[in-house]
């Protein structure tokens, strides 16, 4: 049993440096995030989630049980960062410049500026962003093992209530365009934050056109 401890505690560590091993080129610290890095990232997180679920698991082999839970928790990380990854990457080659795919390495943000999505103070969605929804909409159901969450977001000009009000409306509009297209209602859930969430300052124009704006959370289900 005693040399039994540093060879488990040895093939967690080996799990833990080959998920954490640049294959971007060398980049080092402080260099852009890449996908490949996102894939890295679950692959890391799985694995420490995984060792502590298997620690906790009953007996006197917590030890091994941590080892396993690592590399089985490794293994589902990478796997769903890898489909993030391809995901945003589709997504990237299907939507308008205007509109951005963030892989936050456990879920993808699309980002809809409110400009381009609605006239002022209108919930009537824009003609020309409709194929993008439909793009949108396409990729969900390619990616079926998915939650997905659209928040509308204003900036803070006018009655906070009003704002409220508005970005919950905005945010149905979307949702419902993609229930057209085929987006089962039991992946869908939307609501409105109003102006509690900015992204930027509301004291500049650039900022609160920043502000304004839907955003669809794509959550690969665990």
């Amino acid at each position: 049993m005693i040399f039994r401890t540093p060879l488990i505690l040895g093939t967690v560590g080996l799990l833990a440096m080959t998920a954490c091993t640049d294959t971007t080129g060398g980049a080092g610290y402080g260099a852009p995030v890449t996908d490949n890095s996102r894939t890295q990232t679950g692959a890391i997180i799985g694995g420490v989630l995984g060792a502590v679920v298997g620690a906790k698991s009953k007996g006197d082999s917590r030890l091994a049980n941590a080892a396993l839970g690592a590399a089985i928790g490794a293994g589902a990380g990478a796997l769903i960062g890898n489909q993030l990854d391809k995901q945003a990457a589709e997504l990237r080659g299907q939507v308008g410049n205007n509109i951005q795919v963030v892989n936050e390495g456990n879920q993808l943000r699309v980002v809809l500026p409110q400009d381009i999505l609605f006239a002022t103070d209108s919930t009537a969605l824009q003609p020309t962003l409709i194929q993008d929804l439909r793009a949108v909409s396409r990729s969900l159901l390619n990616y079926p093992s998915s939650t997905v969450q659209v928040i509308g977001h204003t900036d803070n000009v006018g009655a906070a209530a009003y704002n409220q009000d508005l970005s919950q409306r905005r945010a149905g509009a979307v949702a419902a365009v993609l229930r057209d297209y085929g987006v089962p209602s039991g992946r869908l859930v939307a609501f409105g934050r109003g102006e509690e969430q900015p992204v930027a300052s509301n004291l500049t124009p650039e900022g609160r056109a920043q502000n304004r704006r839907v955003e669809i959370i794509i959550r690969p289900n665990s």
